[in-house]
């Protein structure tokens, strides 16, 4: 366990999501190795893999409703010094991914081969992708339960042992990969089911490895069969936070779904060009997510502690330092954002539509940084509503504005860009005023915990 209710919350904030930062690059790589040699096998097998991939985002959205909620119930629980809540919280948690992870099975199966002939574009599309599918549905599915181990961990103020299994895992794929995809070593090429194995094995030796650590070296939060029973109340409460941020994940992607939708009639360049700039932006959003990441835990620790002050600070230096962030990645972007757009193409056609795009997109920046905070903060008050909240307005606005444009005769690119900064600039603002709100609504009332008698 890491204290995080005393010392340089500045540090703590920074402590914490170095090691976030790291994983989540690991984990990008950990996509690239994947992309890199199925690429290899022709454009039927990447279409359907592609295709196949999709799922991953309902499993992350699942997985991200599970681990907010255990995070700030474990971190508010350690907090307020209530060790055997933190670690009852943990046994449920566990107890709903193991669930999950039965249903993401028997689910995945049963709808596999219905899910990819309404995707598909013909037969050997649709069979890579089932193949796809159904080689990595049991990684997929083990995502529950380490999401939730990792979680637990972050709540307690540790994060180190995450990010090192994370790079063993990404580093079990890399070597796997080559080997079961394009036959290294045995001669013997797998093809889409050696590159969807690979991944498998790869998240089961993460998964492994965490739970090693859980049985032999964490103490606070640890497996406890008699605390498996289901326990409805704290199934209640990991939800009631959970389910918004995994509604808030769903809301990007259908964002991202219905930018595609729009830009369709520019042709697969401009498609292409979005895809670039939507990767090249992940990237310079992974510093700033990792230092959101790092708020919950120090949010819910203070919070449980009584120490409102420092959850006012918390809040205050997470901002100041994502604009920070952002705005660095903003001026890199209009500097240079043709250069950028080369590490992935040199199609002059798809580069005059990346440049375009990172050169207006990247105005939101510092706006989507605001945004990371201030979700991750309602994350650790253990109010996630606020956020599903500013997600939904933000997707209705932009839904509303893109139809308008795409439908005017002399719609351009730009003018969808330039609605998208500004919609992710009020999204910015009203999560900022709400956020205020939640302060002065539950600080006033904390009462710190060497006063609470």
């Amino acid at each position: 366990m890491r204290d995080l209710t005393q010392g340089s919350v500045t540090k703590q904030i920074l402590a914490m999501a170095l090691p976030i930062t790291v994983g989540m690059v690991v984990q990008t790589l950990y996509l690239m190795v994947d992309l890199y040699f199925v690429a290899s096998l022709g454009s039927t097998a990447l279409a359907g893999v592609n295709a196949a991939s999709n799922v991953m985002m309902l499993v992350m959205a699942l997985t991200q409703m599970l681990s907010v909620g255990t995070v700030a119930l474990i971190a508010r629980a350690v907090g307020a010094r209530q060790t055997g809540n933190a670690n009852l919280v943990f046994n449920q948690a566990l107890l709903i991914a193991l669930l999950l992870t039965a249903l993401t099975l028997g689910f995945g199966y049963w709808v596999a081969d219905t899910y990819m002939a309404s995707l598909a574009a013909d037969a050997p599309t649709r069979q890579a992708g089932i193949v796809y599918l159904h080689w990595y549905l049991p990684g997929l599915a083990l995502m529950f339960v380490s999401s939730v181990m990792g979680a637990a961990l972050r709540g307690t103020g540790i994060v180190k042992p995450t990010m090192v299994v994370q790079m063993l895992t990404v580093l079990a794929n890399i070597i796997l990969t080559p080997i079961m995809t394009a036959g290294w070593l045995t001669g013997y090429p797998l093809g889409v089911m050696g590159a969807a194995f690979s991944s498998t094995l790869a998240v089961l030796v993460g998964v492994v490895l965490l739970a090693w650590y859980f049985l032999r070296l964490e103490h606070l939060v640890k497996l406890d069969i008699a605390l498996l029973k289901p326990n409805f109340a704290v199934w209640k409460q990991l939800f009631n936070i959970g389910l918004p941020s995994g509604g808030e994940f769903l809301m990007l992607f259908a964002s991202t779904a219905l930018s595609y939708w729009v830009i369709k009639d520019f042709g697969s360049q401009a498609q292409a060009a979005y895809g670039v700039g939507s990767r090249l932006m992940q990237f310079f959003f992974m510093p700033a997510m990792a230092v959101s990441f790092a708020l919950p835990a120090i949010v819910g620790q203070n919070l449980g502690a009584g120490q409102g002050g420092r959850i006012r600070e918390a809040l205050n230096k997470a901002l100041l330092i994502e604009v920070v962030l952002m705005t660095f990645a903003m001026l890199l972007c209009q500097w240079q954002p043709q250069a950028l757009a080369e590490v992935f193409t040199q199609d002059p056609a798809v580069l005059a539509f990346a440049e375009q795009f990172l050169a207006i997109i990247s105005f939101i920046f510092v706006a989507s940084g605001i945004n990371f905070t201030c979700s991750s903060f309602f994350q650790g008050m253990g109010n996630t509503w606020p956020a599903l909240f500013t997600a939904a307005s933000r997707l209705a606005l932009f839904a509303a504005g893109a139809f308008y444009l795409a439908h005017q005769g002399d719609f351009a690119l730009t003018e969808l860009w330039h609605w998208s900064v500004w919609v992710g600039f009020m999204q910015a603002v009203l999560s900022y005023v709400l956020a205020r709100r939640e302060m002065a609504r539950k600080l006033p009332t904390l009462v710190p915990l060497d006063a609470q008698g």
